[in-house]
């Protein structure tokens, strides 16, 4: 990266926001008869509109700028070349390999991985069918009907999220079910109902050492060792991990472990064997195409030209909002109850991978990075937070994200609800004007006194920006998709910040402290000298009101 073309190209922008500052988005289409055509694109039977967001021909040649100031496509490159682009662990950030088939060998220290991922897919594929079809049992030769994955962070959130988005297509009879929190509340409010003779947990852990995960693993071994026996443990587990040894002390059978490689971080490792509950639930055929999607979008963001570039749209705008407009967060609102738990699947992927305020190089970041990431679905959230995004001070981009048609579900309601979120994609961008706010008051009959009352609360500023992701229908080639042009949009960004988006050290410092600091919970008699007065209060008060 040419640090001083990037901070110059950093400067055009600023320059060119003064330019246009005082327009408004909705002039630029008065201007542009044709400007949703000419900012929006299309992917198969995806469509990206851009066109409600404050920048012009003109913003975009300044943002192509900066892409090309930062090297954003050699770096590109270099990702899916196997390069070590996760300079601090000295790896490779492959997980697009997960998802290739396209038939081309791909390398990592001198070795194509596609055979090992290939043979690991297959494998996954088998098992997941064979829970499905009965083949594989519990111990009592019962046919599994709930799956229990236990993990954290990428080892639960995207598994989660994707099965609840794709419920439609989950086995009838078969429930999934997801327990992260070493809150002891998760587990058992999951366990509570399960036939314990019928479920299978699946313990995700590359280390097979995580404490929430495996904290829960233990308190899931022991509820099967209580109700079947400890016999029956090996036929309710299987695991996702790569410490073979840990796995069989904990009593799990080698032919039920399920590995993936360095290369694949945590929060992009649903595309691996971490995805075993999501294979189970959804078969084996949808979880290909699920990969299959995302290969589509690799394909795609690897060979399109920039300005038709969906994830590369997608980051160069964020860049804008949150460089040169100062915009400090991004709202994500699925149209689609099923996507429920998809802003807090992105909020791992941008938060932990972008959220840095040093360089590749160790140095201070000059700028600004990633956003604060939020949302709910629609129309939920519009009866929640939507005020503040329409009056608030603070102005909050939002990404909308909607099908064409629904999933198992009412077309009536499905058009009231395409009608929601259309109007509150058009609200953000009109606004109402005082004089509009007063003509509609004076329709109702009020008084100039109380229209003089009420006017500058019914005031909406508009050219509050927003995105819309349209697509035919939620199944799990579009998912795949989805997933995958946010992933690309967060190295976009990372790209133009010159951040590592792989590596997550800010989760390390915490991990360390609650290890230090767990035995001074569990001995009340442990000296707390040494800590700070803050933390040392609080677990002598927590020693006061237990006793």
């Amino acid at each position: 990266m040419d640090r001083n073309a990037v901070a110059a190209a950093f400067a055009a922008l600023e320059a060119h926001r003064v330019e246009i500052a005082a327009r408004r988005t909705l002039d630029f289409f008065t201007e542009d008869p044709q400007r949703f055509d000419h900012f929006s694109v299309r992917l198969d039977d995806l469509l990206y509109d851009y066109s409600k967001n404050r920048l012009t021909r003109a913003t975009l040649g300044h943002l192509f700028d900066l892409a090309r100031a930062a090297r954003l496509e050699e770096r590109r490159e270099a990702l899916f070349s196997g390069d070590k682009v996760n300079n601090t662990e000295q790896r490779p950030a492959l997980h697009m390999a997960l998802r290739n088939f396209s038939g081309a060998a791909v390398w990592v220290d001198g070795e194509d991985v596609i055979p090992a991922v290939e043979a690991e897919r297959a494998k996954v594929a088998a098992f997941a069918q064979a829970v499905r079809d009965g083949a594989i049992r519990g111990a009592r030769g019962e046919k599994f009907t709930n799956i229990v994955n236990i993990g954290i962070g990428g080892s639960d959130l995207g598994p989660a999220m994707a099965a609840r988005a794709l419920s439609p297509y989950v086995a009838r009879g078969l429930n999934a079910h997801f327990v992260s929190n070493v809150d002891g509340a998760d587990i058992a409010d999951t366990l509570a109902g399960l036939d314990p003779a019928r479920t299978l947990f699946i313990v995700s852990s590359k280390t097979f050492t995580t404490q929430e995960t495996m904290a829960n693993a233990a308190s899931a071994r022991a509820w099967i060792g209580e109700k079947l026996g400890e016999a029956a443990v090996a036929d309710h587990f299987a695991a996702v991990s790569t410490r073979l040894d840990k796995v069989a002390a904990f009593g799990i059978r080698p032919d039920r472990v399920f590995g993936f490689w360095d290369w694949v971080g945590g929060r992009y490792s649903m595309w691996s064997a971490i995805g075993l509950s999501l294979a189970i639930a959804i078969g084996p055929k949808n979880f290909e195409d699920f990969l299959r999607g995302g290969h589509e979008v690799d394909e795609h963001f690897r060979h399109a030209p920039l300005s038709h570039n969906i994830p590369v749209l997608m980051g160069l705008i964020g860049v804008w909002h949150r460089n040169i407009w100062d915009f400090a967060a991004q709202a994500v609102i699925p149209y689609d109850q099923r996507l429920a738990r998809f802003p807090a699947y992105l909020q791992q992927l941008d938060m932990e991978s972008n959220g840095k305020s040093v360089m590749r190089d160790g140095a201070p970041s000059p700028r600004a990075t990633g956003p604060i990431v939020f949302g709910e679905p629609g129309t939920n959230s519009q009866h929640a937070f939507f005020q503040l995004l329409h009056q608030g001070t603070e102005v909050v981009p939002v990404d909308f994200l909607i099908a064409a048609e629904p999933t198992e579900a009412d077309d009536q309601h499905h058009q009231l609800l395409f009608a929601n979120c259309l109007a509150q994609s058009e609200a953000f961008l009109r606004g109402r004007s005082e004089a509009e706010a007063r003509d509609t008051l004076r329709a109702q009959g009020l008084s100039e006194t109380k229209i003089d009352e009420l006017a500058p609360h019914k005031v909406f500023s508009g050219d509050r920006p927003s995105s819309m992701l349209l697509y035919r229908k939620l199944d799990p080639r579009t998912l795949g998709k989805i997933v995958a042009l946010y992933e690309h949009k967060v190295f976009v960004q990372s790209v133009l910040w010159d951040i590592n988006p792989f590596d997550q050290w800010g989760v390390e410092l915490g991990k360390e402290l609650c290890g230090r600091l767990v035995p001074l919970i569990r001995d009340a008699s442990a000296d707390l000298s040494g800590l700070d007065g803050s933390t040392a209060g609080l677990i002598a008060g927590r020693r006061a009101l237990i006793g």
